[in-house]
């Protein structure tokens, strides 16, 4: 069965313009009588393959990289995801200002910047963990819902440490990250096929119209819905980690801890999405820049707000691979930065306090 996919890009979704040139070509002839007699007035390209593989093959050009975290105690948050999680730490990186897209927060000062995760950044979903030394605490909100993840072993370890559990429901365990971020871990092995980092769940206001946003803007597919619980699961890929939408039956407040979900896209995508934002009033938070990191690739970002004011971050995906690179010495990295890291010192003989922000 043939289906015809028509996709507009001066419309919802953004695709890349050389796969719609190329398929465009394959079917020219064939497409032309109904290209000219249903969309007679729109720039557009008709996909025209078996069972829609097309858009599947656009979408699964975005992927679902990682979520930011700002954390207080980073010795702490270390414990917590390696020996808890049992995740690993795949790379850290140390900065002496802050970050052009304001990666670390609305802060100038030293911070570091640690990714630890089940695997690779290229096909797993991993955390941002963002350290300001002057800021020793933030406030949460109801913005960040929760991390879901599948991991027996994470329960035991939790049991084992005598880190705080709560079970939620049958083989579902409640914990919290240092900060008060909210994880829900699953009591089965870990998978062997799909990440082990299931969904992350983010509070909204506005359920359609989030909904809205975020697939016929920025092309997600709906999964699953549920009118009880008033949840929205989607995803770019079946395989990568989902995003779902809480409905909190009120405002959203964003506190100071608030974070950042990232993808990535071809490169040659970002100014397309960045332009499809200013054409559909969206709130574009830095518009495309590039983000230099000392000694490793460069990468250009764009990051956007949804309707509820979560920031979204597209950052080019050919450089971010790169960039992303697991590094060996990751783990000794990060134990040489806590360290020697005196801050804690240098507060206490001034008889102050690190900042709360």
């Amino acid at each position: 069965m043939r289906t015809s996919l028509f996709i507009h890009l001066c419309a919802t979704t953004v695709y890349n313009s050389t796969l719609c040139t190329n398929i465009k070509s394959m079917s020219e002839t064939s497409m032309s009588s109904r290209r000219s007699s249903q969309l007679p007035q729109r720039r557009c390209c008709i996909l025209d393959l078996p069972g829609g593989s097309a858009a599947a093959a656009v979408m699964a050009m975005r992927r679902t990289l990682h979520f930011v975290f700002k954390v207080g105690d980073r010795a702490k948050t270390a414990t917590f995801y390696r020996d808890v999680l049992g995740m690993k730490i795949l790379r850290h990186e140390e900065f002496e200002e802050g970050c052009k897209a304001s990666c670390n927060g609305p802060y100038d000062g030293k911070w570091s910047k640690t990714m630890v995760g089940f695997g690779p950044e290229d096909d797993h979903f991993v955390a941002e963990l963002t350290y300001n030394y002057g800021v020793g605490e933030y406030t949460l909100g109801n913005d960040f819902q929760g991390l879901t993840l599948q991991s027996s072993q994470a329960v035991r370890n939790a049991k084992r440490l005598g880190w705080p559990l709560t079970e939620v429901e049958e083989a579902v365990y409640r914990t919290e990250a240092p900060g008060g971020y909210p994880f829900y871990l699953l009591d089965r092995e870990l998978p062997l096929v799909t990440d082990p980092v299931q969904k992350v769940c983010l509070g909204v206001s506005d359920l359609p119209t989030t909904t809205h946003y975020w697939t016929d803007l920025l092309g997600m597919k709906v999964l699953e819905k549920d009118e009880e619980k008033k949840t929205v699961l989607m995803g770019y890929e079946d395989k990568q980690c989902k995003l779902e939408l809480q409905d909190v039956g009120g405002s959203i407040d964003h506190g100071t801890a608030f974070g950042r979900i990232a993808f990535s896209c071809p490169r040659d995508q970002l100014p397309d999405l960045e332009a499809l934002m200013k054409k559909e009033n969206q709130k574009i938070l830095t518009p495309l820049v590039s983000l230099d990191t000392p000694g490793k690739a460069t990468v250009e970002v764009v990051i956007l707000a949804d309707p509820n004011a979560h920031e979204i971050c597209f950052v080019g995906d050919e450089a971010f691979r790169e960039l992303s690179k697991v590094d060996p010495n990751g783990n000794a990295l990060l134990d040489k930065a806590m360290a020697e890291d005196k801050s804690e010192e240098w507060f206490a003989k001034h008889n102050r306090q690190k900042a709360i922000a």
